[in-house]
């Protein structure tokens, strides 16, 4: 009998990609949607016809035992959140409530619903923040820096607790920074690449950016889906940090872009303090050598792959006059 899978934000970059990956495995696969008129499926219109859509919404708990009472899943897998950096601060609430409170809600469900769930949650290096050690690590102490990485420490601790509450087989993937050209535009990495493609084909002559000394871990999100799974195959359950580690500041970023393209970052970079967080996070590093050991997992796609695979997309659709979210 197949396997069945439900995937909170199945919408976003990283459930589009998971959804992939579980039905080349033979899932069936379920993805929970809110039902609202703005909700966007063009990261899953391909493979739409062998989902199945449930409706639901991480503030509701009720909608959420329902769900998981009509398909029935194996494994869930948690990746919805209010998840840009920015909008946490303008939203910090809301980010509460669905970040870190809908962990609650959909781990009571499962208590209630079928114990026997496996449940991956998708921590955040965003915990380490003002970070206490480097690289960071499964044991490097929490020091967030945003609303989104406050919501995020409270979602991954609720989960161990559960699990150690429960007996849940519940376990947290502390994913870096991971990118695609499924990426949302507000994302820098993809901000970047979008705004090469941009000015490469003469639609726009400046890319407008905060602060250019900030350095993180970027991986592709292919990759990281499928330690994601991985996880959920253990026999027992446990937290991994999964990274690249390897760091590189946003002028890198800039820098290998634009010179994919034949041109030169500092003629079109400009710097804008309307892009500058509150309270910065200058330095995220991974140690993923546990998910090594005992995943098996590596990263297959290097960074500099994954920034010429984003401004080929933007670079081919932009072309065809194609309309980039």
């Amino acid at each position: 009998m197949a396997k069945r899978a439900l995937i909170t934000g199945i919408t976003g970059q990283d459930g589009s990609y998971l959804a992939e990956f579980l039905l080349e495995k033979g899932y069936e696969v379920y993805g929970l949607v809110r039902r609202t008129s703005t909700v966007n499926f063009s990261r899953i219109e391909h493979i739409q016809d062998k989902l199945t859509l449930i409706s639901g919404d991480m503030l509701d708990g009720t909608s959420l035992v329902n769900a998981l009472r009509e398909c029935r899943p194996h494994e869930v897998y948690n990746l919805a959140a209010q998840s840009f950096v920015p909008s946490s601060w303008a939203q910090p609430v809301f980010t509460g409530e669905v970040t870190a409170l809908g962990v609650t809600r959909i781990l009571d469900a499962i208590r209630m619903v079928d114990p026997a769930i496996r449940f991956y949650q998708a921590s955040s290096s965003e915990i380490f923040g003002k970070v206490r050690e480097v690289p960071q690590n499964e044991n490097t102490p929490f020091y967030p820096r945003s609303p989104y990485g406050v919501a995020k420490v409270y979602g991954h601790w609720i989960t161990v607790n559960y699990r150690e509450s429960y007996g849940l087989h519940a376990t947290c993937g502390i994913l870096f920074n991971h990118g695609s050209p499924r990426r949302g535009l507000e994302f820098v990495e993809r901000k970047v690449a979008h705004g090469v493609a941009r000015i490469k084909l003469g639609l726009s002559n400046e890319l407008r950016l905060g602060n250019l000394d900030a350095r993180r871990d970027w991986g592709f999100a292919g990759d990281y889906v499928r330690a994601m799974w991985l996880m959920l195959q253990q026999d027992e359950p446990d937290d991994y940090v999964i990274a690249s580690g390897e760091t590189h500041s946003v002028r890198e970023l800039c820098e290998i872009a634009f010179d994919y393209v034949g041109l030169d970052w500092r003629d079109y970079v400009v710097q804008d303090e309307r892009f500058m967080r509150p309270a910065e996070v200058d330095l995220l590093v991974g140690d993923a050598s546990k998910a090594r050991r005992v995943l098996g997992w590596e990263p297959e796609v290097s960074f500099e792959e994954l920034v010429h695979m984003m401004i080929d997309h933007d670079l081919k659709a932009l072309s065809e006059g194609k309309r980039l979210k």
